[in-house]
Protein backbone atom coordinates (compact mmCIF):
# COMPACT_ATOMS: atom_id res chain seq x y z
CA UNK A 1 0.00 0.00 0.00
CA UNK A 2 1.22 3.49 -1.25
CA UNK A 3 2.07 6.09 1.59
CA UNK A 4 -0.68 8.31 0.18
CA UNK A 5 -3.35 5.53 0.13
CA UNK A 6 -1.99 4.77 3.95
CA UNK A 7 -2.83 8.27 4.54
CA UNK A 8 -6.38 8.65 3.12
CA UNK A 9 -7.40 5.41 5.47
CA UNK A 10 -5.96 7.01 8.49
CA UNK A 11 -7.56 10.38 7.91
CA UNK A 12 -10.91 8.22 7.66
CA UNK A 13 -10.45 6.23 10.47
CA UNK A 14 -13.59 5.79 13.19
CA UNK A 15 -11.93 8.74 15.40
CA UNK A 16 -11.14 11.06 13.17
CA UNK A 17 -14.69 10.43 11.78
CA UNK A 18 -16.39 10.82 15.37
CA UNK A 19 -14.49 13.96 16.52
CA UNK A 20 -15.45 15.48 12.91
CA UNK A 21 -19.32 15.07 14.24
CA UNK A 22 -18.87 15.93 17.57
CA UNK A 23 -15.94 18.38 17.90
CA UNK A 24 -14.66 20.43 19.64
CA UNK A 25 -12.90 22.27 16.84
CA UNK A 26 -9.43 22.00 18.02
CA UNK A 27 -9.99 18.22 18.77
CA UNK A 28 -11.19 17.49 15.08
CA UNK A 29 -8.07 19.59 13.71
CA UNK A 30 -5.19 18.00 16.26
CA UNK A 31 -7.04 14.57 14.79
CA UNK A 32 -6.82 15.01 11.24
CA UNK A 33 -3.33 16.47 11.35
CA UNK A 34 -1.80 13.31 13.43
CA UNK A 35 -4.15 11.09 10.53
CA UNK A 36 -1.83 12.87 7.76
CA UNK A 37 1.66 12.63 9.87
CA UNK A 38 1.87 16.22 8.52
CA UNK A 39 4.42 18.33 10.85
CA UNK A 40 3.05 21.64 11.81
CA UNK A 41 6.08 23.26 9.31
CA UNK A 42 4.76 21.05 6.59
CA UNK A 43 0.94 22.05 7.07
CA UNK A 44 2.03 25.91 7.36
CA UNK A 45 3.84 25.27 3.88
CA UNK A 46 0.95 23.90 1.87
CA UNK A 47 -1.61 26.87 3.12
CA UNK A 48 1.63 28.84 1.25
CA UNK A 49 1.41 27.20 -1.48
CA UNK A 50 -2.14 27.99 -1.47
CA UNK A 51 -1.64 31.75 -0.84
CA UNK A 52 -2.58 31.29 2.90
CA UNK A 53 -0.15 32.94 5.57
CA UNK A 54 -0.16 31.50 8.82
CA UNK A 55 2.39 30.57 11.38
CA UNK A 56 3.29 27.50 13.36
CA UNK A 57 2.45 29.16 16.50
CA UNK A 58 -1.04 30.22 15.63
CA UNK A 59 -1.80 26.65 14.25
CA UNK A 60 -0.86 25.13 17.65
CA UNK A 61 -2.59 27.89 19.60
CA UNK A 62 -6.00 25.98 17.50
CA UNK A 63 -4.97 22.09 17.32
CA UNK A 64 -4.26 23.05 21.36
CA UNK A 65 -7.50 25.21 21.40
CA UNK A 66 -5.47 28.07 23.52
CA UNK A 67 -7.08 30.46 20.63
CA UNK A 68 -10.08 30.10 17.90
CA UNK A 69 -10.00 30.72 14.19
CA UNK A 70 -12.22 33.87 13.85
CA UNK A 71 -10.86 36.54 11.52
CA UNK A 72 -11.49 36.51 7.86
CA UNK A 73 -8.06 35.19 6.94
CA UNK A 74 -8.46 32.73 9.73
CA UNK A 75 -11.77 30.92 8.25
CA UNK A 76 -9.97 30.95 4.65
CA UNK A 77 -7.16 29.16 6.45
CA UNK A 78 -9.17 26.56 7.40
CA UNK A 79 -11.33 26.19 4.38
CA UNK A 80 -8.01 25.18 3.25
CA UNK A 81 -7.30 22.83 5.89
CA UNK A 82 -9.72 20.89 5.17
CA UNK A 83 -8.54 20.41 1.52
CA UNK A 84 -5.04 19.97 2.26
CA UNK A 85 -6.41 17.06 5.50
CA UNK A 86 -8.18 15.87 2.83
CA UNK A 87 -11.62 16.26 5.18
CA UNK A 88 -15.15 16.57 3.47
CA UNK A 89 -15.60 20.00 2.72
CA UNK A 90 -17.04 22.37 5.56
CA UNK A 91 -15.98 19.92 8.25
CA UNK A 92 -13.84 21.77 10.45
CA UNK A 93 -15.75 25.20 9.69
CA UNK A 94 -19.22 23.90 10.99
CA UNK A 95 -17.48 22.99 14.25
CA UNK A 96 -16.54 26.62 14.32
CA UNK A 97 -20.30 27.78 14.70
CA UNK A 98 -21.27 29.89 17.67
CA UNK A 99 -22.37 28.64 20.65
CA UNK A 100 -25.68 30.27 21.84
CA UNK A 101 -24.97 33.00 24.96
CA UNK A 102 -21.08 32.82 24.78
CA UNK A 103 -18.68 34.94 23.00
CA UNK A 104 -15.46 33.03 22.08
CA UNK A 105 -12.21 35.35 21.74
CA UNK A 106 -9.51 34.73 19.61
CA UNK A 107 -6.96 35.55 22.50
CA UNK A 108 -6.80 33.64 25.63
CA UNK A 109 -9.05 35.88 28.14
CA UNK A 110 -6.30 35.66 30.68
CA UNK A 111 -1.94 35.65 30.55
CA UNK A 112 -0.60 32.67 32.41
CA UNK A 113 2.69 34.31 30.66
CA UNK A 114 2.10 32.53 27.68
CA UNK A 115 5.48 34.57 25.77
CA UNK A 116 8.58 32.01 26.20
CA UNK A 117 6.33 28.92 25.75
CA UNK A 118 3.68 29.74 22.99
CA UNK A 119 5.26 33.28 21.48
CA UNK A 120 8.82 31.45 21.63
CA UNK A 121 8.35 30.49 17.82
CA UNK A 122 7.27 33.82 16.90
CA UNK A 123 10.02 35.31 18.57
CA UNK A 124 12.67 32.66 17.22
CA UNK A 125 11.43 33.74 13.39
CA UNK A 126 11.42 37.13 14.13
CA UNK A 127 14.93 37.12 15.50
CA UNK A 128 15.91 35.34 12.64
CA UNK A 129 14.61 37.83 10.22
CA UNK A 130 16.78 40.47 11.70
CA UNK A 131 19.36 37.90 11.34
CA UNK A 132 20.27 38.36 15.65
CA UNK A 133 21.64 35.51 17.88
CA UNK A 134 19.43 34.97 21.27
CA UNK A 135 21.83 36.30 23.28
CA UNK A 136 22.60 39.37 20.70
CA UNK A 137 26.20 39.48 21.74
CA UNK A 138 25.97 40.88 25.14
CA UNK A 139 25.17 39.78 28.94
CA UNK A 140 22.99 42.67 31.06
CA UNK A 141 25.42 43.48 33.63
CA UNK A 142 22.40 46.06 35.19
CA UNK A 143 18.36 46.77 34.24
CA UNK A 144 15.94 48.73 35.65
CA UNK A 145 12.37 48.64 33.98
CA UNK A 146 9.59 50.66 34.67
CA UNK A 147 6.12 49.20 33.86
CA UNK A 148 3.22 51.73 33.55
CA UNK A 149 -0.37 50.74 34.33
CA UNK A 150 -3.34 53.05 32.91
CA UNK A 151 -6.90 53.91 34.29
CA UNK A 152 -8.26 51.00 32.18
CA UNK A 153 -5.96 48.34 34.03
CA UNK A 154 -4.16 48.28 30.70
CA UNK A 155 -0.21 48.03 30.42
CA UNK A 156 0.15 51.60 29.06
CA UNK A 157 4.11 51.11 28.51
CA UNK A 158 7.36 50.19 30.09
CA UNK A 159 10.64 51.78 29.70
CA UNK A 160 14.16 50.43 30.32
CA UNK A 161 17.52 51.73 31.69
CA UNK A 162 19.65 48.64 31.18
CA UNK A 163 23.76 48.34 30.96
CA UNK A 164 25.08 45.61 28.78
CA UNK A 165 28.75 44.07 28.35
CA UNK A 166 29.90 42.92 24.93
CA UNK A 167 31.53 39.51 24.95
CA UNK A 168 32.86 39.35 21.11
CA UNK A 169 33.89 42.16 19.15
CA UNK A 170 31.90 44.31 16.82
CA UNK A 171 28.20 44.58 18.16
CA UNK A 172 26.53 47.56 17.67
CA UNK A 173 23.18 46.86 18.72
CA UNK A 174 20.14 45.37 20.81
CA UNK A 175 17.06 43.44 19.88
CA UNK A 176 14.46 44.57 22.92
CA UNK A 177 11.20 41.92 22.99
CA UNK A 178 8.11 42.96 23.57
CA UNK A 179 5.28 40.84 24.56
CA UNK A 180 1.54 41.92 24.74
CA UNK A 181 -1.08 41.12 26.91
CA UNK A 182 -3.53 39.79 25.70
CA UNK A 183 -5.60 41.61 22.69
CA UNK A 184 -2.59 43.18 21.83
CA UNK A 185 -2.25 45.03 19.08
CA UNK A 186 1.92 44.72 18.53
CA UNK A 187 1.21 46.73 15.00
CA UNK A 188 -0.05 49.76 17.30
CA UNK A 189 3.01 49.70 19.62
CA UNK A 190 5.30 52.45 19.29
CA UNK A 191 9.19 51.87 20.05
CA UNK A 192 11.20 54.79 21.42
CA UNK A 193 14.94 55.04 21.69
CA UNK A 194 15.56 58.05 24.18
CA UNK A 195 19.35 57.68 24.99
CA UNK A 196 22.27 55.94 23.66
CA UNK A 197 20.39 54.32 21.01
CA UNK A 198 18.30 54.83 18.11
CA UNK A 199 15.34 52.31 16.32
CA UNK A 200 16.29 50.57 13.84
CA UNK A 201 14.36 47.81 12.25
CA UNK A 202 10.92 46.81 13.74
CA UNK A 203 9.57 43.33 13.61
CA UNK A 204 5.99 41.67 14.79
CA UNK A 205 3.98 39.03 15.16
CA UNK A 206 -0.41 39.73 15.27
CA UNK A 207 -1.07 36.45 16.04
CA UNK A 208 1.89 36.28 19.02
CA UNK A 209 1.33 39.68 19.92
CA UNK A 210 4.83 39.76 20.20
CA UNK A 211 7.55 42.53 18.66
CA UNK A 212 11.10 42.72 18.48
CA UNK A 213 13.00 46.32 17.19
CA UNK A 214 16.46 46.96 17.17
CA UNK A 215 18.39 49.42 19.29
CA UNK A 216 21.48 50.59 17.11
CA UNK A 217 24.32 52.08 19.20
CA UNK A 218 26.17 55.22 18.25
CA UNK A 219 29.46 52.92 18.08
CA UNK A 220 30.48 49.20 17.66
CA UNK A 221 31.41 47.30 21.11
CA UNK A 222 34.90 45.58 21.99
CA UNK A 223 34.80 42.44 23.61
CA UNK A 224 34.57 43.93 27.63
CA UNK A 225 32.97 47.10 26.28
CA UNK A 226 29.82 48.39 28.29
CA UNK A 227 27.40 50.74 27.07
CA UNK A 228 24.50 52.17 28.84
CA UNK A 229 20.85 53.04 26.54
CA UNK A 230 17.30 54.18 27.30
CA UNK A 231 14.48 52.87 25.38
CA UNK A 232 10.81 52.09 26.19
CA UNK A 233 7.53 50.73 24.32
CA UNK A 234 4.01 52.49 24.51
CA UNK A 235 1.53 50.12 24.83
CA UNK A 236 -2.20 50.53 25.33
CA UNK A 237 -3.57 48.25 23.20
CA UNK A 238 -4.79 45.37 25.50
CA UNK A 239 -7.50 44.51 27.96
CA UNK A 240 -6.69 44.41 31.66
CA UNK A 241 -3.35 43.49 33.14
CA UNK A 242 -2.75 41.00 36.13
CA UNK A 243 0.79 40.85 36.06
CA UNK A 244 4.29 41.44 34.36
CA UNK A 245 6.43 38.98 33.56
CA UNK A 246 10.35 39.35 32.51
CA UNK A 247 11.98 36.17 31.14
CA UNK A 248 15.94 35.21 31.25
CA UNK A 249 17.10 33.48 28.76
CA UNK A 250 20.73 33.31 30.37
CA UNK A 251 22.07 34.80 34.06
CA UNK A 252 23.00 38.10 34.72
CA UNK A 253 23.27 41.10 36.47
CA UNK A 254 20.98 42.72 38.92
CA UNK A 255 17.23 43.54 37.40
CA UNK A 256 14.53 45.94 39.11
CA UNK A 257 11.08 46.03 38.62
CA UNK A 258 8.69 48.92 39.63
CA UNK A 259 4.90 49.02 38.23
CA UNK A 260 3.02 51.92 38.87
CA UNK A 261 -0.39 52.05 38.76
CA UNK A 262 -2.68 54.85 37.69
CA UNK A 263 -4.18 57.07 40.96
CA UNK A 264 -7.89 55.81 39.81
CA UNK A 265 -6.95 52.07 39.36
CA UNK A 266 -5.35 50.39 42.04
CA UNK A 267 -5.10 46.61 43.04
CA UNK A 268 -5.86 45.43 46.27
CA UNK A 269 -2.62 43.58 46.86
CA UNK A 270 0.70 43.00 44.71
CA UNK A 271 3.23 40.33 44.85
CA UNK A 272 6.67 39.06 43.37
CA UNK A 273 7.46 35.37 42.03
CA UNK A 274 9.86 33.29 40.22
CA UNK A 275 9.74 30.86 38.06
CA UNK A 276 12.76 28.17 36.96
CA UNK A 277 11.03 27.78 33.74
CA UNK A 278 7.77 28.49 32.28
CA UNK A 279 6.55 25.58 32.36
CA UNK A 280 7.63 25.08 35.80
CA UNK A 281 5.59 26.02 38.93
CA UNK A 282 5.47 29.61 40.63
CA UNK A 283 7.91 29.93 43.88
CA UNK A 284 9.12 32.91 46.02
CA UNK A 285 6.23 34.24 45.92
CA UNK A 286 6.36 37.62 48.36
CA UNK A 287 3.77 40.28 49.07
CA UNK A 288 4.92 43.68 47.85
CA UNK A 289 3.57 47.13 49.72
CA UNK A 290 2.01 49.34 47.28
CA UNK A 291 3.50 53.05 47.93
CA UNK A 292 0.75 55.54 48.81
CA UNK A 293 3.12 58.09 47.41
CA UNK A 294 4.22 56.43 43.87
CA UNK A 295 1.57 54.15 43.79
CA UNK A 296 3.79 51.20 42.54
CA UNK A 297 5.39 48.50 44.00
CA UNK A 298 8.79 47.01 42.98
CA UNK A 299 11.17 43.75 43.22
CA UNK A 300 15.07 43.87 43.18
CA UNK A 301 17.13 40.80 41.79
CA UNK A 302 20.50 41.08 42.83
CA UNK A 303 21.51 38.73 40.55
CA UNK A 304 18.96 36.95 37.60
CA UNK A 305 18.92 33.14 37.19
CA UNK A 306 17.71 32.02 33.83
CA UNK A 307 13.71 31.80 34.19
CA UNK A 308 10.95 34.14 35.10
CA UNK A 309 10.54 36.89 37.62
CA UNK A 310 7.42 39.07 37.82
CA UNK A 311 5.48 41.16 39.67
CA UNK A 312 1.54 39.82 39.98
CA UNK A 313 -1.39 42.31 41.43
CA UNK A 314 -5.23 41.07 42.06
CA UNK A 315 -7.93 44.30 41.38
CA UNK A 316 -10.57 42.99 43.56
Amino acid sequence: MRLDERRTQAARAPNLEAVLRSGPFHSALRAAIAARQLPLHRVRHHLARRGVTIGVTSLSYWQHGARRPQRPESMRAVRALEEILELPEESLIRLLGPVPGTAVPERPAARPYRSPIEASGAVERLLAELESPLDGGVHTVGHHERVRIGARRQLLGRDSQQIVRAHRDGVDRYVAVHHGDPGCSPADVAVRAMENCRTGRVRWDDEAGVLVAELLFDARLRAGDTHLFHYGFEDGTAGPATEYVRGFGFAGGQYALQVRFADDALPVRCHRFAQRSAAGPRDGRHELALSGTHRSAHMVEPQVRAGLVGIGWDWE
